[in-house]
């Protein structure tokens, strides 16, 4: 298996594997010597990812137990590259065998066979599944030590799951508490179980649903970042495309500010204890690129699962006819439940890597 994706400036993340594959894994470069990387966080950050976990969610049962390779010794950095990986263990490929011919609508099964001349692994959807964001799930908890030192926090949740929509702007602490409880991860509790009603009757229709995720950056200082393209909205929308299924992304009032006036988007700088603090955040904690010291917020926008029961159009690649096709097999009803943590620890990878090129860190 070798290294198919990387990311990174300071820090360098790498990624390996296929759905179907052996596992999963991530080599992250750039850890300072001495840096604590705690396993337990690793594994509590992959458990709130893994699947099987309830009805909400594929019921492929893997353990994603971390292995850390290389790079740790005594619970600290060496200096030297961390490889860190899961093995998977309950796969089933049978669903997947006429994938090369019939490729399945909403995945990339048709372009990626173009483009790797069918060579590609069709198996789960092979490099391009949703499997391989447990490598950001890992590199994400790797690097979090860097931004406790700065005394920043990280959290996502769900904010929206089909047309059920959390209402008012959630708390840093609410954002985190709700990671800690099972199930859905959304900080308004009567948002919640309307999405989870949402989920479910799509999943008993044989379909499935799309969802938006807001992530939260508290305690950032102010000044971080470069014009262009060293613009922190800019590295981190980047990297949340990189994530399947990822749609849009969006910053502060996102698409709403095309709707407000001047007078009501900028957000009004004033004084508070000696720093200067802004009395909105439409912004969204970035203006021209670099950090405002304000709560840096964005949203990301997750398509339904393409992998659905319901009978879908599609094409014979090989008798060059028309044909259907019905997914079989374990997926999830709404990849946004289980995508939540990967925000969360793509964007503090993200950030770390700005910090560590700034020379914060």
């Amino acid at each position: 298996m070798s290294v198919h994706s990387s990311l990174g400036r300071a820090l360098s993340l790498h990624l390996w594997g296929e759905s179907h594959g052996a596992g999963v894994g991530v080599i992250v470069e750039g850890m300072p010597p001495g840096t604590p990387v705690d396993a337990d966080r690793i594994q509590a950050a992959l458990d709130r990812r893994r699947p099987g976990t309830s009805d909400l969610v594929t019921p492929r049962a893997e353990r994603d137990a971390a292995t850390i390779l290389s790079g740790v010794h005594d619970g600290r950095a060496t200096g030297a590259p961390i490889h860190a990986c899961i093995w998977n263990a309950d796969v089933d490929s049978s669903a997947y065998a006429d994938r090369h011919r019939i490729p399945r609508p909403g995945h990339a099964d048709y372009p990626a066979s173009v483009h790797y001349r069918g060579f590609n692994d069709v198996r789960g959807g092979g490099a391009f599944s949703g499997r391989l964001t447990a490598a950001y799930v890992m590199a994400g908890a790797i690097a979090r030590p860097l931004l406790d030192a700065c005394g920043i926090r990280v959290g996502a949740h769900l904010v929206q799951v089909g047309p059920e929509r959390a209402e008012g702007e959630a708390t840093m602490e609410a954002i985190l508490s709700c990671a800690k409880r099972p199930g859905l991860a959304c900080a308004e509790p009567g948002a919640r179980g309307r999405m989870e009603r949402c989920i479910r009757d799509a999943a008993a229709e044989g379909d499935s649903v799309g969802a938006v995720i807001e992530c939260r950056m508290d305690g950032i200082m102010a000044g971080v970042g470069e014009p262009h393209f060293g613009r922190v909205d800019a590295l981190l929308a980047y990297a949340m495309m990189g994530i399947p299924g990822t749609k849009g992304v969006s910053f502060g009032a996102g698409f709403d500010a095309a709707a407000q006036r001047g007078s009501a988007h900028n957000d009004p700088y004033a004084w508070d204890d000696g720093r200067v603090v802004c009395g909105s955040n439409n912004a969204g904690g970035i203006l021209g690129g670099i950090t405002t010291g304000m709560p840096l917020v964005f949203h990301v926008a997750v398509k339904p699962t393409p992998s659905i029961a319901c009978e879908q159009k599609t094409v014979d690649l090989v008798s060059k006819t028309a044909a259907t096709l019905r997914m079989e097999g374990r997926h999830d009803p709404c990849i946004g439940v289980r995508a939540v943590p990967v925000v969360e620890h793509l964007a503090a990878f993200v950030l770390a890597d700005i910090l560590r090129g700034e020379g914060r860190v």
